[in-house]
C-alpha cells in the first residue's frame, strides 16, 4: 500500500508540473500577442489614451472632492 501511495503522489506531482508548464507557456504567448498588438496599433492606442485622460481627471477630481467632504 505504501508503494501505491507513493506512485499516486508522483502522478499528482507530474500533473502539477504539466499544469504549471502549460500556464507559463500560455502566459508567454499572451505577452507576445500583447506586445505585437501594441506595436501594430500604437497610433490607435495613443488616441484611446488621449481620449481617456479627460475622464480620468474628472473622476480623480470627484474622488478628491468626496474625500475632502469627509
Amino acid at each position: 500500500m505504501a508503494e501505491e501511495a507513493k506512485q499516486e503522489e508522483k502522478k499528482v506531482e507530474v500533473k502539477k508540473v504539466i499544469s504549471t508548464i502549460f500556464k507559463v507557456i500560455l502566459g508567454l504567448v499572451f505577452l507576445v500577442l500583447g506586445l505585437l498588438a501594441i506595436i501594430r496599433w500604437l497610433p490607435q492606442l495613443l488616441a484611446v489614451i488621449k481620449g481617456c485622460i479627460g475622464l480620468f481627471l474628472i473622476l480623480a477630481g470627484l474622488i478628491t472632492l468626496a474625500i475632502a467632504k469627509d
